[in-house]
């Protein structure tokens, strides 16, 4: 299951920092351009906030850190944490997005839907405990 919960971390890492870069440093980039190869999910909801887009950077970068440092320590507590984060924040943003599809494309739609459920599943299998019936569990 460490093995299962340092990938989850290490991929959620990966997402967190792209997502994280592009919209805090680049934030004009990411609003015409997300996800970039896929279409483009955020200049289709709204207008331009380069305030809004920079805080959903730092928030990223913020949960791209706590990935990060669960794969420092690779303890049970820490990726369980790290899976609380992530699993809010998906469940959150999923739902939004869920609601919100009307004005997307439909292969837009799916892409979005699918992107966000793989993150959501990030944060889901941390929360998964370890079972070592030999070692006590730290939660």
């Amino acid at each position: 299951m460490r093995r299962l919960h340092a990938a989850a971390a290490a991929l959620s890492a990966l997402l967190a920092c792209f997502v994280g870069v592009w919209a805090y440093f680049f934030p004009q980039s990411f609003y015409d351009s997300f996800p970039g190869v896929l279409g483009s999910w955020v200049s289709v909801d709204g207008p331009f906030n380069e305030h809004l887009i920079r805080d959903v950077g730092a928030m990223y970068l913020a949960l791209g850190g706590a990935s990060i440092g669960s794969l420092i320590w690779r303890s049970e507590l820490a990726f369980r944490i790290l899976g609380i984060a992530w699993t809010i924040f998906g469940v959150l943003h999923f739902a939004y997005h869920a609601l919100h599809l009307s004005h997307m494309p439909m292969l837009d739609a799916i892409g979005e839907m699918i992107a966000l459920g793989v993150s959501l599943l990030l944060g889901i299998v941390l929360l998964i405990p370890t079972r070592d019936p030999g070692r006590p569990r730290e939660l």
